[in-house]
């Protein structure tokens, strides 16, 4: 009997990208992203305690934990948590305080926005980090997240599929963003987050994290929130993520990667056998 590996599995380059440590570092840089369409950034805000430094964290928490199953649960699991993000989204509104327009949290263009801003994020860091991929590799993680956007309601036949095409995606938006003053808040929260005693060593560590995360972004992105965006900027950030992920290396893989994905990497392992003992 066929095991179930959900939205991916053995082969996928998700799996190979997702589970690095340095990773941390995709997931801030998105919520910086995600946070320059003003809509969703309104729609975050006005319908969470994303700006409640007391209830932030648990957010951050559930975010971790759908991205989580999302990645590594089984096609049952997936199905739950997306029907859950669905119908919380559907039942929600945001007030454009441009137009004073009120407009649905679940609106398409604001999806793909959110869920663009993950899988470039995500793939630029890894990429940046050292993880070893090929232009084609890169464009099938782009085309798997596709899979991704379909559990938050987004048909996948609209949503870019390889990297040039989210290249071209960006070039687009950019006419029509900015750092709207939730989004600017959010960036000076994300320096001093309200992180439980019990993870003090994390507490101390945020601030650097954080700076690290910002410096990654493109250099569009750190203009629009009023930040430097010198080349001189990402070569450092570039340096700074492959040490951040060699030096991840030498903690042993027990402990380096979370149990989901030392899962997916014996599961991968065990895959590769079979073909190894076929040569």
């Amino acid at each position: 009997m066929n095991e179930d590996y959900g939205l991916f599995g053995p082969g996928s380059v998700t799996w190979r990208v997702m589970g690095e440590p340095v990773l941390i570092v995709g997931g801030l840089r998105a919520l910086l992203i995600q946070a320059l369409h003003p809509q969703s950034m309104w729609g975050t805000a006005q319908n969470s305690q994303l700006m409640n430094s007391g209830a932030a964290w648990a957010r951050m928490g559930r975010t971790v934990n759908f991205v989580r199953v999302r990645t590594y649960g089984t096609t049952a699991e997936v199905e739950r948590a997306g029907r859950r993000v669905r119908n919380l989204h559907s039942k929600l509104t945001g007030l454009d305080l441009r137009t004073g327009e009120i407009f649905p949290v679940d609106a398409p263009e604001n999806l793909l926005w959110v869920h663009m801003g993950e899988v470039d994020s995500y793939l630029d860091v890894a990429r940046r980090s050292g993880v070893r991929l090929s232009p084609a590799e890169a464009d099938r993680f782009v085309d798997e997240q596709r899979r991704s956007a379909a559990v938050v309601g987004l048909d996948p036949e609209t949503v870019p599929a390889s990297v040039a095409e989210m290249k071209a995606y960006y070039d687009e938006m950019r006419t029509r963003i900015w750092a709207c003053r939730d989004a600017r808040e959010g960036l000076r929260r994300l320096f001093n987050p309200d992180i439980p005693r019990s993870l003090l060593p994390l507490k101390l560590a945020a601030p650097g994290i954080a700076a690290l995360s910002v410096a990654t972004l493109p250099r569009w992105a750190r203009r629009m929130y009023g930040l430097p965006g010198l080349p001189t900027s990402d070569l450092g950030a570039t340096m700074a993520l492959k040490g951040l992920y060699r030096g991840s290396h030498l903690i042993p893989a027990s402990l380096r990667y979370s149990p989901d994905a030392n899962r997916a990497r014996a599961l991968e392992r065990a895959a590769k056998q079979p073909l190894a003992l076929a040569s």
